[in-house]
């Protein structure tokens, strides 16, 4: 009588070499090291505007990558259903202004002085109210660029061109 035990190690063996045939060996002994400690973003500093000096330079605002979850969540918070149709409309202008207003960690935008001295309650509206268009602009393609979406990649751009 053959052991169950044995019938069961035999199993395991023709599984594996089946999976190490489907997927090659190098995905057996692949490493999740990389994933387990990945390399940390750091935050930027980046000059928005020479409007804003201290000690006659340019003050850099220091802003901070956004993560995926952090982006659904701005997304779900600026789209909204159609009552009579209903189908979702997304404000892109609402969401973009939250994106890069949730990036800046420098000048704290939540700071109540500051809203105060600009006239606004709110992160949102205290940048709106802070930035040109251009300088919105600089800071948004900045965030941007941190948090992965490289807004123009220079080679594509060159290719292009030719």
């Amino acid at each position: 009588m053959i052991e169950i035990g044995l019938i069961l190690e035999g199993l395991e063996m023709v599984l594996l070499f089946i999976l190490q045939n489907m997927l090659g060996d190098d995905n057996m002994e692949r490493s999740l090291a990389a994933f387990l400690q990945p390399v940390k973003v750091e935050n930027e500093m980046v000059v928005v505007s020479d409007r804003f000096k201290e000690d006659g330079k340019a003050v850099e605002w220091e802003i901070r990558a956004i993560t995926s979850e952090e982006n659904t969540n701005i997304m779900k918070r600026n789209t909204r259903r159609d009552k009579k149709t209903k189908q979702e409309i997304f404000d892109r202008n609402a969401y973009m202004d939250e994106l890069v207003a949730s990036a800046v960690v420098y000048p704290d935008l939540k700071n109540a002085e500051l809203q105060k001295a600009y006239g606004v309650i709110g992160e949102v509206k205290l940048l709106n109210k802070m930035l040109l268009l251009g300088e919105f602009m600089t800071l948004s393609e900045a965030v941007q660029k941190l948090s992965g979406l490289d807004v123009e990649d220079e080679d594509q751009v060159e290719e292009i061109k030719n």
